[in-house]
């Protein structure tokens, strides 16, 4: 066993412990392969205690997770074009990421990105972030709510189920991203047997986004602390995120002034996506026109 998991919960989230990334040569297959199938269990891993890895290394071990997706802005302090630098201070980093609402990352492409490493070079007191595991939460909810029917439609004009079968695990997920710019619209199935439909732009009705959104934030504020983690974080933190199967929510904390709370730093990747997400019934993302 090249490393102990201690899970955070029973359900979700481990750590590891007393095992380190840091190296010039890639990480062997076989820890490779092993976190893979541990991220199939327990969506998120904590490695703590990994210093201050460069950027270099960090997105070597992203690239043997996958490959690297690079959509945002490059800040002038990141020390890598893959890396996203995050803070709660404009000079240092990107700020007030991941503040829009309960979301996963990358609903704008056809296939959101599958991973995310978070490694934490300087951490803020209250820079917690919150995750929500989607199997969990989708199993809470009275079937009667109906969300299997809507898709989340993004400002290109992108429609992704709001639930879908997770590519990997292949039990219930959900797609969205709460909040402004990143939702414009939520379409809703026609009525009929969909086993009868023999096209995914059936669901042609659209409804302002608030008609879903408003009532799943409450719903995941709620889950939080019933199913999920707020993610206190340490300095030297290396995480890495099903970003598919958790949705997750940068707390207010995290743009606390560096002044009074520190400074935060955060050096972020994206492992792109392999799967257009598709519905149990086999209907997959579509453009729509908005």
């Amino acid at each position: 066993m090249p490393y102990t998991c201690k899970p955070i919960l029973p359900h979700f989230a481990a750590t590891v412990e007393g095992f380190s990334l840091d190296g010039r040569d890639p990480l062997p297959a076989e820890v490779v392969a092993r976190i893979k199938d541990d991220m199939k269990h327990y969506r998120v891993l904590v490695f703590k205690g990994q210093g201050r890895l460069s950027g270099e290394r960090q997105v070597q071990i992203s690239k043997q997770l996958g490959t690297i997706e690079s959509t945002f802005y490059k800040h002038p302090k990141s020390p890598h074009p893959d890396i996203f630098r995050v803070s709660n201070d404009e000079r240092e980093g990107c700020v007030g990421v991941g503040r829009t609402g309960w979301h996963i990352d990358g609903t704008f492409q056809w296939k959101p990105f599958k991973y995310q490493t978070m490694h934490f070079h300087s951490v803020c007191e209250g820079g917690e972030t919150w995750f929500v595991p989607l199997k969990e939460f989708y199993e809470m909810q009275d079937q009667e709510i109906g969300w299997d029917k809507y898709w989340m439609v993004s400002s290109e004009g992108l429609a992704h189920p709001l639930v879908y079968r997770h590519p990997v695990r292949e039990d219930t997920s959900m797609m969205f991203h709460c909040g402004p710019p990143f939702c414009a619209a939520v379409a809703v199935d026609s009525d009929g047997d969909s086993s009868k439909r023999k096209a995914v732009k059936t669901a042609v009705k659209l409804l302002p986004p608030h008609v879903v959104q408003e009532e799943l934030t409450q719903r995941l504020d709620d889950a939080v602390e019933k199913i999920g983690i707020k993610m206190s974080w340490e300095e030297g933190d290396f995480a890495i995120n099903d970003n598919l199967g958790n949705c997750h929510y940068a707390s207010p904390g995290t743009q606390n002034s560096k002044h009074k709370a520190g400074l935060r730093i955060l050096h972020r990747t994206t492992v792109a996506g392999e799967d257009i997400p598709a519905k149990f019934d086999g209907r997959a993302s579509f453009q729509l026109d908005v």
